[in-house]
């Protein structure tokens, strides 16, 4: 397994706001008008999955398999090119602000290990930022 851990971003909401709507992701109807239709197609989901199609990559649907009430969300991947699982963190900073952490463990094969490191680094990144800007109200 290889890990991806994000940078540390900080969220102008309270710790339980954020984790409310990370723990329910029918909530996503919120943003999806920022969806880059240009990058992520077929965009679907429910109150503990969601599915998107990226390409190349192909379709990509995870679910959530653990909600550790109020600082993480763990997903596993349902569909996906290889296996992984993608948890969410969130801790309290002040009783108004928190603090936000996302970290992926992929099944990687190591043949291709060397090509896929990077970009997945700067997805996870990419991820955490589009999280951090999430209005949680």
């Amino acid at each position: 397994m290889a890990k991806f851990e994000s940078s540390i971003k900080q969220v102008p909401y309270a710790q339980e706001a954020v984790y409310r709507n990370l723990s329910d992701l029918s909530n996503l109807e919120k943003v999806r008008d920022r969806v880059p239709e240009d990058k992520v197609q077929d965009f679907t989901f429910d109150k503990d999955t969601v599915s998107v199609s990226v390409p190349p990559v192909g379709k990509i649907s995870i679910r959530i398999c653990d909600r550790e009430e109020p600082k993480c969300v763990k997903f596993e991947s349902v569909d996906s090119p290889m296996p992984f699982h993608l948890w969410i963190q969130v801790l309290p900073v002040t009783e108004t602000t928190s603090k936000m952490k996302v970290t992926v463990n992929a099944d990687i094969p190591f043949m291709l290990k060397g090509m896929v490191a990077g970009p997945l680094q700067d997805g996870v990144e990419k991820i955490a930022d589009a999280l951090a800007q999430i209005p949680y109200v």
